[in-house]
């Protein structure tokens, strides 16, 4: 992260690119400059300074802020006003970061996409759900932001928009006070400029020492290639980007090998949807019984897909799930990293879609580790990613693989 003198002057000048860069981009649901500024000037006033001293953050609005509207992307919440931080917004504040704002999310962290637009080109889709968090991290905003991933919204998003973007482990980040939506996968994910930065921030959010989270690994990694049941759906310059890559680690030094798709994980990667869906249904019950004129659509009808679901396919989508997290634990006893497609390739003119999740959803299922590095352009000009997966609670061994592979490719 640019080191800055002072907190305030750190603040003033993200305020400076959104004054410039806002009224295109649409990346802010709150934003109040001067409340900003106030809380840059305690930082620097303040006798200990934290590891993120004067670090400017984003936050996506489904996590709760006790000092600006919490929103959810919903109008059901309209001028909501929570009582206290989210559990990771009130780590990050202790640790010396100032919160800049909230960043636009999907509806309630879904599909309806919100009013942000690309960075690189405003008629294409930032991603979601986590649009403004990619959107003001791509664009300068904000060096760093948080979002969350329960599909692919922390990794699609940044592969769109063009920046590193990193979901860890299942359960290593607490979620107290976000709005929930798949409890048994969402995770709170970063994203940032390299992969020093997210590790950095990470690192304070999980509580580990920062030193696990900021090391290169010594020797080349082991890197196993998956292309998986959808590979159809990859485009053909995010196809040949993913070659590309895995050429230049081999030749790195990396030792590359294939795997192909087992029907163990085949049968996890279908048991993601019903099984979000399931669990979606019931956290947003609440929303769907007392207003649910006020929900778009595409989310009501995805939460009445949820309550059509019985609970025996409920049970067997987690059984496929736990079947294909036993399996997958296997692989890295002779692997490093998993190297895939982060999304099927640039993101995708027009707004009224976020894209397609088919090479997240696995992953988040499987509750492992998944890191996206920019890597190539499509044929619109637009970022390609390639997405890292880890060993579940592996992060600081994977973030230090991570490293080696961004530093090849860059």
């Amino acid at each position: 992260m640019t080191e800055m003198p002072t907190a305030e002057a750190a603040v003033s000048t993200c305020l400076a690119r959104i004054a410039a860069r806002e009224a295109e981009l649409g990346a802010w649901a709150y934003l109040d400059p001067e409340r900003a500024l106030a809380e840059a000037r305690m930082r620097d006033r303040g006798g200990l300074r934290g590891p993120l001293h004067g670090l400017t953050v984003g936050i996506k609005d489904i996590m709760d802020t006790g000092d600006m509207p919490t929103e959810y992307g919903s109008p059901i919440y309209r001028g909501h006003r929570p009582a206290a931080d989210a559990a990771c917004v009130a780590v990050l504040r202790r640790a010396g970061a100032v919160i800049l704002g909230k960043t636009v999310t999907t509806e309630f962290a879904a599909f309806h996409p919100g009013k942000t637009r690309n960075p690189h080109n405003p008629a294409h889709t930032p991603g979601g759900s986590s649009s403004g968090s990619a959107a003001a991290v791509a664009d300068g905003m904000v060096p760093v932001a948080l979002g969350t991933q329960t599909m692919g919204s922390v990794i699609r998003p940044a592969s769109f928009c063009g920046v590193v973007g990193y979901k860890p482990s299942f359960g290593l980040i607490n979620r107290t006070g976000v709005k929930p939506q798949g409890e048994g996968v969402d995770t709170i994910g970063v994203f940032a400029r390299s992969v020093d930065d997210a590790g950095r921030v990470a690192a304070v959010l999980i509580g580990a020492p920062p030193e696990d989270f900021g090391t290169t690994i010594a020797q080349p990694p082991r890197i196993v290639l998956y292309r998986g049941p959808d590979w159809s759906k990859a485009e053909p310059a995010a196809a040949a980007a993913f070659e590309a890559a895995a050429q230049r680690l081999a030749d790195a030094g990396a030792a590359v090998s294939t795997l192909d798709a087992p029907a163990i994980l085949r049968d996890a990667f279908a048991a993601h949807v019903p099984l979000v869906l399931y669990e979606m249904a019931r956290s947003y019950a609440p929303e769907f019984i007392a207003h649910r004129e006020q929900l778009s659509a595409m989310l009501g009808g995805m939460i009445e897909e949820g309550w059509a679901l019985s609970y025996a396919e409920y049970a067997a989508a987690l059984a496929a799930m736990e079947a294909g997290r036993r399996w997958i634990a296997g692989c890295f006893a002779d692997a490093d990293l998993i190297l895939t497609l982060s999304a099927p390739g640039e993101a995708p003119k027009g707004l009224e879609s976020t894209g397609d999740s088919a090479f997240n959803r696995l992953w988040s299922g499987l509750h492992l580790p998944a890191l996206t590095l920019p890597f190539g352009r499509g044929p619109n000009g637009l970022p390609l990613g390639i997405q890292l997966i880890g060993p579940f609670r592996g992060d600081a061994k994977f973030l230090g693989a991570a490293r080696w592979v961004e530093a090849i490719l860059r």
